[in-house]
């Protein structure tokens, strides 16, 4: 019998017992052993160690069927991986989540809507990443917030309301990245700075006027690098250091362009910005 992998985990099954050669000798298997399609501490069914058994059943995928209801649970699970997927609804019901995750990873989209109740969170995670975008609705008010923030990451746009005022602050940064106009504009006024930068980095320019007086500067700063007109002008003036010289670096960009810039002197020949009633007195930047 070849010894372990150097510096590896010795043969051991999952009772703890080690692997000899009389284990090999008694396993169900044994004719592998003899052509050497198998070994001891490298890829072995009988082996604690899941790497071994992914090993084993990576060359012999034809045998996962046989092994789908064995004691050890990492052994179902693995043989999971590789079973025929017509085999794999025996195991919805398997008293291990680790099992059940690897049978919603495989199963298909009728029969992975029964799992979207399971009481282990990360097999409803994936659930959450396979369903169809049609069904994620109902997972929408998941107890786990990593299952609602999927939803939030892949639900069609006109379900993220049902998650724009969510208790978790990553699923609302997940709708706030997402969420199409109207909505985007309520969730500036997010209890969160996180969910406002975002806002922030989304909303139409002619409504940044909303954030510039934000309580909190990293959202004005934020908003410094896309504003103009009347809001710009609100922000070269803002009360942190690191707010204006966006503000500052937003209008020397600007300036190259041809567009209107903030005139701290009233212009009659002033540019008026956007449709509807002026964002602020403005310079015109002739070339």
């Amino acid at each position: 019998m070849q010894a372990a992998e150097s510096n590896d985990i010795p043969p051991i099954d999952w009772h703890g017992a080690p692997i000899t050669d009389q284990t090999c000798a008694n396993c169900e298997h044994a004719v592998l052993r003899s052509r050497s399609a198998c070994e001891p501490g490298r890829s072995c069914m009988r082996d604690v160690y899941a790497r071994r058994i992914d090993r084993f059943f990576r060359s012999h995928p034809q045998l996962a069927n046989a092994h789908l209801a064995d004691a050890y649970f990492e052994l179902r699970a693995i043989a999971a991986r590789y079973a025929d997927v017509f085999r794999l609804a025996a195991l919805m019901d398997d008293p291990d989540e680790t099992v059940r995750l690897q049978v919603a990873l495989r199963v298909p989209q009728r029969l992975l809507l029964r799992l979207r109740d399971d009481p282990h969170r990360e097999v409803r995670i994936r659930v959450a990443q396979r369903i169809d975008a049609a069904e994620l609705a109902s997972l929408a008010r998941d107890a786990d917030y990593q299952v609602r923030a999927i939803v939030a990451r892949r639900a069609p746009e006109g379900l993220l309301t049902l998650l724009m005022h969510d208790a978790d602050l990553q699923v609302r940064q997940e709708v706030a990245r997402r969420i199409p106009m109207p909505a985007l504009w309520r969730m500036a006024s997010d209890t969160a700075p996180e969910v406002r930068r975002i806002v922030a980095e989304r909303l139409p320019v002619s409504l940044l006027d909303t954030l510039v007086a934000d309580a909190d500067w990293t959202v004005r700063w934020e908003a410094a690098g896309r504003a103009h007109g009347a809001a710009l002008e609100r922000l070269l003036n803002d009360a942190e250091p690191e707010v204006r010289e966006r503000a500052r670096e937003r209008l020397d960009a600007m300036e190259p362009l041809g567009e209107c810039v903030p005139s701290p002197i009233p212009r009659g020949d002033a540019c008026q910005l956007g449709s509807g009633p002026a964002l602020g007195t403005m310079e015109p930047v002739h070339g």
